[in-house]
């Protein structure tokens, strides 16, 4: 298969979880590993076989150089990598269990990448050869230049016809829904394919789902075409896929997806999972859906790769997908027992 080339941009943090399913006050260590939307996708990509490149700012310290040195660790291009910044920022992450949700504390104020500058990035050499480029609403929140640098890539992306994938990833702690608006507004009309989740397109985009009610675990899969067909009709987005996260619990969630493309709606099947860890659920399924659309996967194809591939994720600690295409496709060709292999 052609190695496809995905360059993806975004922060990379320090993560730092007590043990097990210690509570934040009961912790006397920390286990620790580096982490940030597009940098779990670029590792996912790198893991499913194709050539993934990983670009942001990091302070020119140890700490840096460990972040960069994880990410090369699994095979993901480091070479544009800005030096520079006081610090990287950081996460704290409490894993919740049954009824207690799981908790984020975020430390990254004045961290590198915030601190970026525009005049920092060349894109055009930056984007030479790609065929894919991912950012995410985190990375456009993160500091005062970062939508423009985000604009410079996306109209570089566009310029060179390479394919544009942005994650709505909405957080609240990052940014109001006002300034969300404002921003990925004017970024969307260079995004070809819009992944997101349940609240993420009322949050970012003001287009709501009336008929679903995701604090109380409650989906209408069918509310989400006529979400996806606004999206598309007011950006001239080309496809839209959507995660269909019911929670049962912080234990056990079921797990599908939707895509939207040609005025036509496809869903996953539904998976029952019980949650190892789930983050970086959703960029695993952006890394999945990236990896079968490029593949030459059919539509369909390419979402039940996705479901398959961020189901397998919440499996595995921490926030990487570690799981290969040939496991991926296992699952999502009905090999579902989780039978021992020898």
């Amino acid at each position: 298969m052609n190695r496809k080339k995905v360059v993806g941009f975004g922060e990379i943090m320090l993560r730092l979880s007590p043990l097990g399913y210690m509570r934040l006050i009961q912790a006397e260590g920390f286990t620790a590993n580096y982490t940030g939307a597009e940098a779990n996708s670029c590792v996912s990509l790198s893991m499913m076989g194709f050539n993934s490149e990983f670009v942001t700012k990091v302070p020119d310290n140890e700490i840096g150089q460990c972040a960069a040195a994880t990410m090369q660790k699994y095979g993901v291009g480091i070479g544009n990598i800005v030096l520079g910044g006081e610090r990287l920022g950081l996460y704290y992450s409490e894993k919740g269990a049954a009824q207690r949700p799981s908790k984020v504390i975020y430390d990254r104020k004045y961290s590198a990448i915030s601190q970026a500058k525009r005049d920092e990035f060349d894109w055009d050499r930056i984007l030479d050869g790609a065929d894919a480029f991912l950012f995410t609403g985190i990375t456009a929140a993160l500091g005062e230049e970062l939508p423009g640098i985000c604009m410079d890539a996306c109209q570089t992306a566009r310029k060179k016809n390479i394919t544009v994938f942005c994650d709505l990833n909405y957080r609240n702690k990052l940014w109001t829904t006002e300034q969300a608006f404002k921003v990925m507004d004017g970024l969307m009309p260079y995004v070809n394919v819009l992944m997101g989740n349940e609240e993420d397109s009322e949050k970012v985009l003001g287009i709501k789902s009336d008929m679903s009610d995701v604090t109380h675990g409650r989906l209408c899969r069918e509310s989400y075409s006529e979400v996806a067909e606004k999206i598309v009709s007011r950006y001239g987005t080309d496809t839209v896929a959507f995660t269909l996260r019911t929670s049962i619990s912080a234990s056990d969630n079921k797990w599908a997806a939707m895509l939207y493309k040609n005025g036509s709606t496809s869903f996953s099947r539904e998976y029952d999972m019980h949650i190892v860890d789930r983050m970086g659920g959703g960029d695993s399924f952006g890394a999945g859906l990236i990896y079968g659309l490029l593949s030459g996967m059919s539509d369909r194809e390419a979402l039940e790769f996705a479901a398959a591939a961020s189901c397998l994720k919440h499996s595995i600690e921490q926030d990487f997908n570690l799981s290969t295409a040939d496991e991926i496709k296992a699952l999502m060709n009905g090999d579902s027992s989780g039978r021992i292999q020898r």
